[in-house]
């Protein structure tokens, strides 16, 4: 089910919006949802790396457990050279 909400623009970047809705040829409506769909994706993603992230710093603290550098190294190189192998532990 949608749902309306009201957003105030400037007249520039109205401005814009029609301008880019003629170009491709859609209405500044679709424009603003699917702009809304590609922001809300990348902030998610980032918010769920960010947690992974802090899981893996309390896992480290808890347990001092980490891959060396070199071990990290090496398996770049590897991954670089095309030889797919299991990250490090």
């Amino acid at each position: 089910m949608s749902k309306t909400k009201g957003v105030k623009l400037d007249d520039t970047t109205e401005q814009r919006l029609a301008a880019l809705a003629r170009i491709r040829d859609r209405s500044p409506h679709w424009l603003m949802c699917k702009a809304i769909e590609t922001f809300l994706d990348r902030e998610e993603k980032y918010e769920q790396e960010k947690r992974e992230d802090m899981e893996r710093w309390e896992r480290y603290q808890l347990t001092g457990d980490a891959v060396s550098h070199e071990k990290a190294a090496g398996w770049i190189e590897k991954l670089a050279q095309g030889k797919v192998t299991a990250c490090p532990k």
